[in-house]
């Protein structure tokens, strides 16, 4: 559907490329793959230091939960949730360790 401007001619749509929709991809120039700086080295940084660091507060909160009482603060079912998400954030920060790893040894010739 071709719609009319202010003065009554013909408009042509915009291109979904060129309309500014989220998530668009701009075309390549061909010179990407050789110019493209990966991040894998810091991921492999962050990922090598938050792994223990989450894996420690997992436990930590889960044997805080167990020790702790009826009256306490915060409660158990709170340090429960804590370190059930340090867990998760663990797991994360070890499939992205070991993602990464394996990239990085892939590029390699």
């Amino acid at each position: 559907m071709v719609a009319d401007d202010d003065q009554g001619r013909p408009v042509e749509p915009v291109p979904q490329s060129h309309s500014g929709v989220v998530g668009r991809h701009t075309p390549h120039t061909g010179t990407e793959p050789r110019t493209a700086r990966s991040p894998l080295r810091l991921r492999l940084l962050l990922s090598g230091i938050f792994l223990p660091l989450f894996v420690a507060a997992a436990v930590l909160f889960g044997v805080w939960a167990g020790t702790s009482g009826s009256g306490d603060t915060p409660s158990s079912g709170a340090l429960v949730v804590l370190a059930a998400v340090c867990a998760a954030l663990a797991l994360l920060a070890a499939v992205d360790l070991l993602v990464a790893r394996r990239r990085r040894t892939a590029r390699r010739p």
